[in-house]
């Protein structure tokens, strides 16, 4: 394959450059996957970290970071780079257990990561970014914006909660992915009905991209999906922790859910919503977990006015 050269040059391969405009049915090429996967750097942090992250786009522009999700990586935003605005210098992070990133023994909770991603900002020289995460990483995002304030522009949060609301009785989630987890067993087959539910979507999107996914996910360490799972994701340990924090978050924010995400349902999103009463919210009528695979192009579309605005 021949890379085009952009007016910024090779050496910051961007999305205009190598990717072609990406819909929910379209398929990401094999080589443009491969080309995103050799951008990936890696730098160690002086809590001995290293972080495997991927910076495209404008080097002296506005900075916008793109936090994953659990047991995804850095890659996972590429159906929905080829329409963000070539102007943002964007640093996309493979979060520790992830990826390229470090493998600890310990540590996992939400605070690790946002403290991960805050010392390679400093290591970068990034004074101020927005951020935007998805799903474990909107909670990593949320998490960075209440304990940097000074250090954040605005806050997107994609698939994100604010916990079960106070006194709630629990209730059977429409999807228990917490107890599929918890019967799994090494070596993990990236190919089991688990796994195939696990990155599946309501909307088609790129078997190849997901292939790779799942690839990704089966090589973690089962003790790293079990350390998440039990130190930030789980409802007796982050909810009533999430909610500790919320009133910190003061940057604007944006809350943007699939109307049929069934890992966050609606329960968790009001505790959001009622949280950060000045936060812009969008639903996007019967997607699901992933709305930036579904429709890339409009949740592009919302973030960008959004993220521009922080320069004004």
């Amino acid at each position: 394959m021949t890379i085009p050269t952009c007016a910024f040059g090779l050496a910051l391969l961007f999305t205009a450059c190598i990717l072609p405009p990406v819909h929910a049915a379209t398929s990401l090429r094999a080589a443009d996957l491969d080309a995103f996967d050799a951008r990936k750097r890696t730098l160690r942090l002086p809590n001995n970290q290293v972080l495997a992250y991927v910076e495209l786009g404008n080097p002296t522009g506005p900075v916008v970071v793109l936090v994953h999700g659990y047991t995804d990586s850095a890659r996972t935003w590429m159906p929905m780079l080829p329409r963000l605005p070539a102007r943002y210098r964007l640093i996309l992070v493979d979060l520790r257990g992830h990826g390229g990133s470090s493998v600890p023994e310990c540590c996992y909770t939400r605070l690790d990561f946002a403290y991960d991603i805050k010392l390679l900002l400093d290591a970068l020289h990034v004074q101020r970014a927005s951020i935007v995460g998805h799903s474990l990483g909107s909670i990593v995002a949320q998490t960075f914006a209440e304990y940097w304030p000074e250090r954040t522009a605005r806050v997107v949060l994609i698939a994100s909660t604010g916990g079960r609301p106070p006194g709630a009785a629990p209730h059977a989630p429409t999807y228990d992915f917490a107890a599929s987890i918890r019967q799994l067993r090494e070596p993990i087959d990236p190919d089991s009905p688990f796994m195939i539910s696990w990155w599946d979507s309501p909307t088609p999107v790129d078997p190849e991209f997901l292939r790779r996914g799942r690839m990704d996910s089966a090589r973690m360490p089962l003790r790293v999906w079990l350390a998440i799972l039990d130190q930030s994701l789980a409802p007796e340990v982050a909810y009533a922790d999430l909610q500790s924090t919320l009133p910190r978050l003061k940057a604007p924010a944006l809350l943007i859910w699939g109307s049929e995400d069934p890992i966050f349902e609606d329960e968790v999103r009001t505790t959001l919503r009622t949280a950060l009463p000045h936060a812009q919210v969008r639903i996007f009528e019967k997607l699901g977990h992933n709305v930036f695979w579904e429709d890339p192009e409009g949740v592009a579309r919302t973030i960008t006015p959004f993220l521009d605005d922080a320069g004004r």
